[in-house]
């Protein structure tokens, strides 16, 4: 197999996206689509991927990283331009190089390896990925010759009738011998009414020095959807979502209503869980086997064991543990560490805080800055009181401890273990273990106070 390199065409600003956002960066299901490319690219055998950006080249970079090598494309005049601009990374290396759009985010690894194979194979200069258009109008026709190899490429408007019939469309995706590829880009003209310098102009080239072109017909046309607007951003994600979802089904996940359950591309379900409807997972979450999530739960940058319960509830960039109930309608703020036999109930919000086993926490309480203990009870209206205004401060409930309903626990502030705290309470200091806080006002019950009042005359 020859060396192998990658051009990820990146630089163009996207100006029909209507958008201040650089057009490769708007997100497919939660992932900017050139993110898309890249990971795609990258599960090939690529020696060297080199990125060309232009228009918002700095976002760019901080989103892919060190994935990739860049190039600078200061001008857009074209995409043999674009290509041209790799020349100091990849000219005169032996091998073959893929040229793919960073707008094409529904392209496969498995379909450019299949390219790879069938350009290799061929002896071809340059191979190009086409495939079948049900409609190819606007799209340049692929003319083969009686060998079956590419005789040109005819743009729409060029077409005869003859041509305007043929169904196979460039995608353009291509493969090139490397050498050959920087030898005829110098050759290549702006000779057009945009005045740009097209790489289709190379296959013309090559074909004009006697080499061979070839073709390699993808199976799906959407697969080489190129995203130019908004309406086919949108039609990219409805794509994508479906095809992530049938992937976990296949993989023994249940998905009660697909088309309203949202997966992002980096998510990992365990087999025999159920997502109800309304349910969003995203960045790269872990959900173990036989999990109930949802309905209408969302749920990002998480790792969760298996057995957990999820309802209508939000988690945030947290550990949650197995055989856990959360919600519903509670919110696991990021930082979180939720262990295994853990209950956060209705109208909890947990942030930044530590759970141990088997503590609960059911309803109506804010958790903040705490490291909750094993076996804990945190009653009903319970409040870390964290924040000072200016610092935030950190709770300890130590293991077994039984927290009244309706106490303010004052942060810096420590409760021992299986010390109990009376409801109502405010604790500013700290409860040694075993001990009963109280911390409220003695009551006192006035007799025949409402009749010395004469609200009834």
């Amino acid at each position: 197999m020859d060396n192998r390199y990658a051009v990820i065409l990146a630089a163009g600003q996207g100006t029909r996206m209507k958008s201040k956002l650089y057009k490769v960066l708007h997100p497919v299901c939660g992932k900017p689509m050139v993110q898309h490319v890249v990971d795609q690219v990258s599960l090939l055998s690529i020696e060297k991927i080199v990125t060309i950006i232009g228009h918002g080249a700095e976002q760019v970079q901080a989103q892919l990283g060190e994935k990739t090598l860049y190039a600078l494309q200061e001008e857009q005049l074209g995409t043999a331009h674009a290509v041209m601009q790799a020349k100091e990374i990849l000219n005169g290396r032996e091998g073959v190089t893929i040229v793919v759009c960073g707008d094409t985010p529904l392209i496969r690894h498995e379909t450019m390896e299949a390219l790879l194979k069938h350009h290799e194979a061929s002896a071809a200069k340059a191979t190009i990925l086409t495939v079948m258009a049900d409609d190819p109008t606007g799209y340049g026709r692929v003319v083969r010759n009686e060998n079956n190899h590419v005789e040109k490429i005819v743009e729409h408007k060029d077409a005869t009738d003859e041509e305007r019939k043929i169904q196979e469309i460039n995608s353009g995706t291509y493969c090139f011998d490397n050498k050959k590829l920087f030898e005829v880009l110098n050759r290549v003209t702006n000779d057009n009414v945009q005045g740009e310098y097209y790489l289709p102009d190379v296959i013309e080239i090559l074909k004009k020095d006697g080499e061979i072109v070839t073709a390699y017909q993808a199976d799906e046309f959407e697969e080489t959807l190129g995203i130019n607007d908004r309406v086919a951003l949108s039609e990219a994600e409805r794509i994508m979502k479906k095809r992530i979802n049938e992937q976990h089904m296949r993989n023994g996940v249940t998905i009660i209503d697909p088309i309203n359950t949202y997966i992002g591309p980096d998510v990992i379900i365990g087999q025999d869980t159920t997502l109800h409807p309304g349910t969003t997972l995203s960045g790269p979450t872990s959900i173990g086997a036989n999990c109930h999530i949802g309905p209408y739960s969302q749920i990002e940058d998480c790792m969760i064991g298996e057995n957990t319960i999820i309802r209508q509830s939000a988690v945030f960039d947290s550990q949650i543990g197995s055989s856990v109930q959360i919600g519903p309608f509670a919110h696991i703020r990021p930082k979180s560490d939720i262990h295994d036999h853990v209950k956060i109930g209705n109208f909890v919000e947990v942030k930044k805080s530590v759970f141990g086993e088997g503590s609960k926490a059911s309803h109506l309480s804010y958790i903040g800055d705490a490291e909750v203990g094993r076996d804990v009870n945190i009653g009903c209206g319970t409040i870390t009181v964290n924040y000072d205004g200016k610092n935030k401060f950190l709770t300890k409930i130590e293991d077994g401890v039984f927290v009244g309903c309706n106490s303010n626990l004052v942060a810096p502030v420590t409760i021992g273990k299986n010390a109990y705290v009376a409801a109502g309470s405010t604790i500013t200091e700290d409860v040694p273990g075993e001990a009963l806080s109280i911390a409220r006002a003695r009551q006192v019950n006035k007799e025949n106070y409402v009749a010395k009042l004469n609200l009834k005359k």
